[in-house]
Parts: C-alpha cells; sequence; structure tokens
C-alpha cells in the first residue's frame, strides 16, 4: 500500500516523493527582475486563488504541465515576503501574529504543492518529472529559509517559553509546541556554519529521493514482460489476457502481450501462470528493477544512506533511525527492533511450514507424471501456495473473481460498510473536471445529510502512474480556513478492454477497504489547524485507520452485500463464503516474513552511523547481509521490497519507518476485536471511534487517542491471533 502523505509544519510545506527533513533558504537579495515576472505572473496562475470549485476542487480542466513550475516559484516568492513579515513585525510575539500567521502564510504554494505532488504519483509526464528535478533543491531551499531563520525562530521560542500564560486552548497550545519541535528538529539551534552544511544535505536529499522516485518508475515499465505467445498465459483469465493484450497494444506490440511489474517483490500474476520459465522471468525482472541500467538506483540510496546519516549526526543523533523514530509512536530504534524480532521467528516458522506442505505438493506432482521434482523457489510460491489452498479449502482464485466486480466492491462493499458504521452516503458527481477520464468523484455526505467532502477514485494501472496503492490529500480540512476534505485513493488494477467486467482477487479487494481507511481518516478530520489535519500524523499511527478499516472486506454482513456474480447478480454461495473466511490466515507465515524481512531491511540501513555507510560498490551486498542475518533456516522469504525499489523509504516518508504497518496493525487488531465484543457494524461504534480517534488528526498525541478510544494500551494478541502466529509464539 502508500503511502500516505504526511503534513509536516509550516502551511503544509512537505516535498511529497522528495520530503525529507524540512528544511529551506530565502536569498537576502532577490532579482528584481526576476521578482517581477514572479509577481506578474501569481496573478494568472490556475493556483492564484482558491478554487471556485464545489469543496475548492482544483481546477484540473485548466491547469497545464507548463503551469508548475512558475507557479511553484511564484508561492514560494509570496510566502518568502509573508514569513519575512512576520519575522520583522515590530509588534512582541503573540500567538495570532506569529503561530497562526505562519499557519495562514503560503496557501498558493500549499495549492500548487498538493496537486503536483499528488498526480506527478498517479498522472506524470516527462514535463512534470523535469520540474520535479528542477523544484525540489529550490524547495529545501525555500523551506530552510524559514526553519533556519533565527529571528523567526527566536518569536517562536519566545512563546514557547511563555506558553503557560497564554490561556491557549488545548490545540492551539499543541500547535506552538509542534512548531516549536518541528524548527529545532530542522536545525533552527545549529550554528550558522552547521545550518549552511544542513542546507546543502538537504538541496542533495532532495534532489536523490526525487532521482530515485523517477528511475523506479522507468525501471519497472522497461522492467514489463513482454510474451510472444498466447500459449504461454496458460493458467490466466481470458479477461487478464485481453488485458495483456490491450497493455502490449498501448505499447505499440501489436501481436504480443505485456505483463507490466507491480511494485512489490512478489507478482500476482505468479500464482496463476503454469509457465514455470515465464514465472522465473517475471520474478528475476522483479527483483533485478533499480539495480543497473537506465534506471539504476543503486548509486543513489548509497548518497541517500550517507547523507541521511550525516544529517542526524549535525543535528545530534547517532543516526537517522534515531532521529526519526523520536517522533513516532514507537519512540526508539531498540523498541522497533525488539518489536520485530519478537514476530519474526513465529512468522518464519510458519513460512517453513508452509513451504515444506509446496514441497510435499511438488514431490508428489512429479513422482505422479515421472518427472523429475525440482527445489520450491521464489517464483513458485505463489503459483504452488494456490494449489495447497484449492487442496485444503477447495477454493481458487479464478472461483471467487467473478463475485467481485470493482464497482460492486466499492459501491455495495466499500461505501456500504461506511453507510452502516458512520452513517455516511456517496452521490457520484460527473459534472466536475478530473485529471484523467478513468477518475471517478464522489460526494460525501454525513448521515444528517450536511456535506462531508469530495472522495476521488483512480483505479487503473497507467504507465504514468506509479505502483502501489495510496491516498492523497487535495484539500485538507481546517476551520481556520473554513475548507472541507478532498481526498482520493489510487490503487493499481489492470484496465480490461471497454466492455469487460474488472474482477478483482480478494487482495485486491483488501486493498479498497484499507485505502478507504485513510480516505476516512481524511474526510473525517475536524481540526482549527491545516497541520493536524486527517492523516497528518506519525506513520506508525496513519495505517491504524486503513487496517482496522480491512476488517470490513472479510466481514460477513459486508462480504454478503457486495461479493455478488458479476454477470446473474446472484450472491456468492455460503459454502464458498465460509471457505473465503476459513482461510484467511492462510500463507500468513510468507505475508508476515516478506513485511518483516523489508522493514528489517529499513532498521538496519537507517540505524548504520556514518562511518559505517556503505560505498556504492557495496549497496547490495550490505542488502545481503542484513537479509541473511534476518532469515531463518530453512526456505528465506523475499523481502517485500528490495533496496533498489523500496521507494517507502527511499523516495516516500516513511525512511526508518516501514515498521509502522505492523506496529499500527496491533492497533487495528485491537480495535477489530473491540468492534466484534461490541456488536460489530453499527453506528454507536463507528460515532465513537470517529469522535475519539479519526476526527482528531494529530491534534493530541496518537498513543492518547487509542487508548482514549479502547480503554487502555495496545495488546499484541489480536494481532497474533489474526495473523495465525499465536501457537508459534508460545
Amino acid at each position: 500500500m502508500q503511502v500516505s502523505t504526511r503534513h509536516i509544519s509550516v502551511c503544509g510545506l512537505m516535498l511529497g516523493a522528495a520530503a525529507g527533513l524540512m528544511g529551506c533558504d530565502m536569498p537576502t537579495k532577490p532579482d528584481q527582475s526576476a521578482a517581477a515576472a514572479t509577481a506578474a505572473y501569481a496573478a494568472s496562475s490556475p493556483f492564484a486563488q482558491v478554487s471556485s470549485l464545489p469543496y475548492n476542487l482544483p481546477p484540473f480542466d485548466k491547469i497545464k504541465d507548463s503551469d508548475y513550475k512558475p507557479s511553484f516559484e511564484a508561492g514560494m516568492a509570496q510566502q518568502r515576503q509573508e514569513v519575512n513579515a512576520i519575522a520583522a513585525n515590530p509588534a512582541a510575539p503573540t500567538f495570532d501574529n506569529t503561530i497562526v500567521a505562519l499557519e495562514r502564510s503560503g496557501l498558493m504554494l500549499t495549492r500548487v504543492k498538493d496537486v503536483f505532488f499528488n498526480l506527478i504519483s498517479s498522472n506524470t509526464s516527462p514535463v512534470m518529472d523535469q520540474t520535479q528535478q528542477d523544484i525540489a533543491p529550490k524547495l529545501a531551499e525555500h523551506e530552510d529559509a524559514i526553519f533556519l531563520d533565527p529571528i523567526l525562530f527566536a518569536r517562536i521560542e519566545t512563546l514557547y517559553q511563555q506558553r503557560a500564560s497564554l490561556g491557549l486552548d488545548a490545540e492551539s497550545l499543541r500547535l506552538l509546541e509542534r512548531y516549536r519541535t518541528d524548527f529545532v528538529r530542522a536545525g533552527a539551534r545549529l550554528s550558522p556554519a552547521e545550518k549552511d552544511q544542513l542546507r546543502k544535505m538537504n538541496q542533495q536529499i532532495s534532489s536523490l529521493t526525487t532521482q530515485f522516485q523517477q528511475n523506479l518508475l522507468k525501471a519497472s515499465n522497461d522492467g514489463a514482460i513482454v510474451v510472444d505467445k498466447v500459449a504461454d498465459l496458460d493458467g490466466l483469465s481470458k479477461e487478464e489476457i485481453a488485458a495483456a493484450a490491450q497493455a502490449a497494444e498501448t505499447r505499440k506490440l501489436d501481436g504480443k502481450w505485456l505483463i507490466p511489474l507491480q511494485n512489490t517483490t512478489d507478482q500476482p500474476v505468479l500464482a496463476q501462470l503454469k509457465n514455470r520459465a515465464l514465472r522465473e522471468r517475471i520474478y528475476k525482472a522483479s527483483i533485478s528493477r533499480g539495480d543497473g541500467g537506465a534506471g539504476d538506483n543503486v548509486g543513489n540510496v548509497a548518497q541517500i544512506v550517507k547523507l541521511r546519516a550525516q544529517r542526524a549526526a549535525l543535528l545530534g543523533y547517532p543516526n537517522h533511525a534515531a532521529y526519526v523514530l523520536e517522533e513516532e509512536t514507537a519512540g526508539t530504534p531498540a523498541a522497533v527492533n525488539k518489536m520485530l524480532a519478537q514476530l519474526a521467528p513465529p512468522a518464519a516458522a510458519n513460512a517453513r511450514k508452509e513451504a515444506a506442505a509446496m514441497q510435499q505438493l511438488i514431490d508428489r506432482q512429479a513422482k505422479a507424471k515421472h518427472s523429475k521434482p525440482f527445489k520450491l523457489q521464489p517464483w513458485d510460491w505463489g503459483f504452488y501456495s494456490e494449489q495447497v489452498r484449492k487442496e485444503r479449502y477447495n477454493f481458487d482464485e479464478s472461483q471467487i473473481k467473478p463475485y467481485f466486480e470493482l464497482n460492486n466492491v466499492l459501491q455495495d462493499g466499500v461505501f456500504y460498510a461506511a453507510h452502516e458504521l458512520y452513517g455516511l452516503t456517496f452521490k457520484e458527481r460527473t459534472d466536475l473536471p478530473v485529471y484523467q477520464q478513468d477518475v471517478r468523484v464522489f460526494e460525501v455526505f454525513n448521515a444528517d445529510d450536511s456535506a462531508l467532502g469530495l472522495f476521488l477514485f483512480d483505479p487503473f494501472a497507467r504507465d504514468n502512474k506509479q505502483g502501489g496503492a495510496w491516498m492523497n490529500t487535495y484539500v485538507a480540512q481546517s476551520r481556520l480556513f473554513g475548507t472541507k476534505p478532498v481526498v482520493s485513493n489510487n490503487i493499481n488494477i489492470a484496465k480490461p478492454p471497454a466492455g469487460k467486467p474488472v474482477l478483482l482477487s480478494f487482495d485486491e479487494v483488501n486493498t479498497m477497504f484499507h485505502e478507504f481507511g485513510h480516505a476516512l481518516h481524511g474526510l473525517f478530520s475536524n481540526v482549527e489547524y491545516p497541520m493536524f489535519s486527517g492523516a497528518s500524523v506519525p506513520p506508525d499511527f496513519v495505517e491504524y485507520p486503513s487496517q482496522f478499516n480491512e476488517m470490513w472486506s472479510h466481514n460477513p454482513k459486508v462480504l454478503a452485500h457486495y461479493a455478488k456474480h458479476y454477470e446473474t447478480g446472484k450472491p456468492m454461495p455460503r459454502a464458498l463464503v465460509n471457505k473465503v473466511l476459513a482461510a484467511r490466515k492462510f500463507n500468513a507465515g510468507y505475508d508476515t516474513s516478506e513485511y518483516l524481512s523489508a522493514a528489517i531491511l529499513d532498521q538496519s540501513w537507517h540505524q548504520l552511523s556514518v562511518n559505517q555507510t556503505p560505498d556504492v560498490t557495496d549497496v547490495m551486498a550490505f542488502e545481503a547481509k542484513a537479509l541473511g542475518t534476518a532469515s531463518a533456516k530453512g526456505y528465506v522469504v523475499p523481502p517485500r521490497y528490495h533496496t533498489p525499489y523500496f521507494q517507502h523509504v527511499f523516495a516516500s516518508g516513511y525512511s526508518a519507518g516501514y515498521y509502522a504497518y505492523i506496529w499500527s496493525d496491533v492497533l487495528a487488531k485491537d480495535t477489530e476485536y473491540w468492534m466484534n465484543a461490541h456488536g460489530g457494524l453499527k453506528r454507536a461504534n463507528g460515532d465513537l471511534l470517529r469522535a475519539k480517534v479519526l476526527s482528531r488528526g494529530f491534534s493530541d498525541d496518537p498513543s492518547a487517542l487509542f487508548k482514549d478510544f479502547y480503554g487502555r494500551g495496545p495488546d499484541v494478541g489480536p494481532l497474533l491471533d489474526a495473523r495465525g502466529l499465536t501457537a508459534a509464539a508460545k
């Protein structure tokens, strides 16, 4: 899944995929002619004013790729003037003339940023890619100017020291404290020489993470597998074969079939393809992405890791992980290491059992066919696990896909659960502009018919769209500005030819529920200040609402409501439903192990001190050592992401934070346990969760929000049970 974006400090200044430590620099003597040209452009930019569309939806039909760069420059110029005025204000600092003024600054820049960095992931172009390369270091420079301004920080520090006597409400006090924390962590207390070092590091990191993201998209596109004979696709459905043919036609490969690469190591088609040689080709193409070739990311990784370690040391931390985790719910690298170490052995033990069952099946089939058996390999896992599942539970994915048609899942599943739990209703809007023809827009209403916000749904994979699934915010809710939320979900389903149904795997169904949990976090936001809006929370809390929302994908009442045959409309037979539910823990050892391996890899990279970071020639050797240390005897499960395509940690906001998914899943499974104990899918439960957690954003400490809802701290038991690890853990 995605990376959800996190709002960090001044008016949402965040570099999206290029985000790192906040930083920037304002020139003391700007070029006057350039300033005049920028000011002139600002008036005509599509981002100059708040959009007049409902909910301030961006005017996608009026935005050209060529608008972004000058709009960024105009937005930065405007904010420079606004922040300079705050710092130079002769009046004594007050909460309103300093902190609230900072929240109000940079609105044009925020509008540009929120559209550009969302679309750079979901609908990029060569012009946008070049703009990102050009603008990323300039944004880093701009942000450093704010966070490293000693006069501005002095005003914030004065207010911070006076905070007990300011008479602020709880959210306003937290805003002041967060500003002070963010400035300190951004280097506000460094010496002038150290600030110069930090500025250079921030600009370099910004450029390198941008390059990593763009290289990965190229490497993934280049790595797509071209198939010459349709017979090699035996095992895929006719709809999937048609989609592969259409994908090939899009690249002018008529008469061939194209299998695009998903963002993860494991590729979904490996579970279906009977051709073992083709499975091996696909797997090896997946794991070789970014390791050499035109999309090489190995050099970028070496530089990013070293610069992050250097920056952490400059700021007084032993490593980048210590810097990052100080602000997370986990708190320290030691706490993360302890959790991963507790979960890895039972997960590996289960994975070994799963591998043994598959090896037995391979051996039995070879004996029956009088052929030579082979040792289970990573490209075999999906294929033979499906066969083992069919043996144990008497069903496979091909039987259930006809019951998971995309629109049924969305309207009668995802939306239905939200209606039953929170009273929400959804009205599709076809009168509003979108950035791509497949994007759908829904207006969302509360139970009392009051307007809540807009939800954009972008379901299909494209060559100019990053892999994976994620939630974006185009307009953040804020009472300060009177704005209602506009959020989107992006997933990557292969688009079939016109007129053909879009049939989903159960994993894809689960992904839709997951991402909509993020959307609800944004839609339900009810805070004063944009800094705290929606999903602007630490990564190890941001995944909690989304992972909790997954429970409704397999809730019997919800499943019965959306699992209907796309041709007949008949519900999935009860016997098949029971099999699907019974198989939920199947393959949990593999699924948990591949995730934990990636989380351990992330920590291995980011717990390095400056002197420990490897050179470019040793990057992959370091990865092998880190994964070897993490692995157990027997079958070694590959990590969900290898280093050169680990976008979460090298080009998004999850560096040293990929552990967040399982940390959050503890909270999610506790909440699922609580829901089931209190009557399940009913309004009283949803209203309580909305009031105590989902509407609060980052306006209070996440641990306090969870405890206020759950009644006590988190318990790992429900998570272990849900993943089938309880017995192994004992």
